[in-house]
């Protein structure tokens, strides 16, 4: 391969320096599924090509079930039991593929990040709302994520200034000192252990028949109403950890560093409904967990993951309280590696400058500083002492939905720009389930914003 790439890189640029870091991995990579595609065609090749192709989807949406989303599924889940939420869950994985498919194809046809594309057809205004927005949002996210890490370690007896500056450290040496694959393949086998909310479940003896009926309509009561405050609330919390700004930016951008193309826009969606089924398959392993375990525990609408750890501990036994403070731990890094990698994308594109994973630190520090920085800012003021945890987490859930109707708007236009897209460009049939997903998103933000700031409007 390395010969290839020599001989190749001879005959394009002769006279030039050699190519840049960042592109001669990418090549490698390139030529790597070339070489699966044109070898000999048997289960192990197919098996290989599939698996090298698994990646961004998959780590956008376990990912996306991160600390804050562990912990707003088990409020769901205690608050309201198997009612409505757990069906709900298909639902919203349905709108989680409907929103990521589009940065696929828009990643795979313009090899262009996300922020990259809004700069640059939309203006600077345009492009620094939407920075502004994702790093705020980020921030503010990374606080829940490391909230997760410093509690689930307190649970397993560390030390907060123990989990806390290790899980930096190492979030800052992936993203920094691995290349592209690396990082990609590390980044993917902490993800899978996302799974492990589903054996807790089944350790917990839930009732099936319930289970079932939950999806039939059976037990969909909501104490309150459908326009109480609470249930409102945690609508929203729901939506915000199902899709938000950050996974536009961190998919995209994903794609082009991992160097896909049109042609790999199929093996793009299968690796995105890969990544949806293990989304919701954990979501609702916590909701029937919460449900079981956590069902009648005082203050629930207050519930944090310390009260989470504490009760489960209480039910089921100091096992599978470690089980799930493990969990809660690999939410928040694999979370947390995946939106610092989100933040170096989106400002490494605003300001096009070197904006890949694979380019060296001696030559891209201003790609990764900035994310890092962030990162530590989250990192630093959870180990700060009276931080208010169980608000912070939901109130970023709905920061998230509240920020997202913009996301989509830039998302659409872009979809729909026939001179970027071309034969890809969004269909009227996406065009419409996307523009339903956005009013659903506006209305839930209004209801919401009516029901806090005029509480007996809506008869709640």
């Amino acid at each position: 391969m390395n010969t290839e790439i020599a001989v190749l890189d001879s005959k394009l640029r002769p006279e030039r320096a050699p190519l840049p870091d960042d592109l001669e991995h990418r090549l490698r990579d390139r030529l790597y599924l070339d070489e699966l595609r044109r070898g000999k065609q048997n289960w192990r090749t197919r098996l290989a090509l599939g698996l090298a192709l698994i990646g961004p989807g998959v780590l956008v949406m376990l990912g996306d079930n991160d600390a804050g989303g562990v912990v707003t599924y088990a409020q769901t889940g205690a608050t309201y039991g198997l009612g409505i939420f757990l069906p709900m869950m298909i639902l919203l994985g349905f709108v989680a593929y409907v929103v990521q498919e589009m940065t696929v194809r828009l990643g795979a046809v313009t090899r262009r990040g996300h922020a990259e594309l809004i700069w640059k057809r939309y203006g600077a205004f345009w492009g620094w709302f939407s920075l502004i927005d994702l790093v705020v949002a980020n921030v503010l996210t990374l606080m829940t994520e490391f909230i997760g890490i410093r509690l689930g370690g307190q649970a397993l007896g560390l030390s907060p200034w123990l989990t806390v500056p290790a899980s930096l450290v190492f979030i800052t040496y992936v993203l920094v000192f691995l290349r592209y694959w690396t990082w990609e393949r590390i980044s993917l086998f902490i993800a899978v252990f996302n799974l492990i909310f589903v054996p807790l479940a089944l350790l917990s003896h839930p009732n099936w028949h319930a289970v079932a009926q939950a999806f039939v309509g059976h037990g969909w009561i909501v104490p309150g109403g459908f326009l109480s405050l609470t249930f409102l609330v945690l609508i929203s919390a729901n939506i915000g950890t199902t899709i938000a700004p950050w996974q536009l930016f961190f998919q995209q951008s994903c794609v082009v560093d991992k160097g896909l193309l049109p042609q790999d826009i199929r093996a793009g969606r299968r690796d995105l409904m890969l990544g949806v089924v293990g989304m919701v398959l954990v979501a609702m392993a916590i909701i029937v967990l919460a449900a079981q375990t956590l069902k009648g525990v005082p203050k629930v609408q207050n519930l944090d993951a310390d009260l989470v750890l504490g009760a489960i501990r209480s039910r089921l036994g100091d096992g599978m309280m470690a089980l799930f403070a493990l969990g809660l731990m690999e939410a928040g890094l694999i979370a947390s590696i995946v939106i610092t990698a989100s933040t170096a994308w989106a400002v490494g594109e605003a300001f096009e400058i070197d904006r890949s994973i694979n380019a060296s630190p001696r030559k891209a520090i201003g790609f990764y500083l900035p994310a890092i920085v962030g990162t530590a800012l989250a990192a630093i003021a959870v180990l700060s002492p009276g931080l208010p945890l169980g608000f912070l987490n939901i109130s970023v859930q709905v920061i998230a939905t509240v920020f997202m109707p913009a996301a989509m708007l830039f998302l659409l236009m872009l979809l729909n720009d026939r001179e970027l897209m071309g034969a890809h460009v969004n269909s009227a049939r996406r065009n419409m389930a996307s523009v339903a997903i956005m009013a659903g998103l506006i209305t839930c933000n209004v209801l919401y914003g009516i029901a806090t700031l005029f509480p007996r409007a809506l008869g709640g």
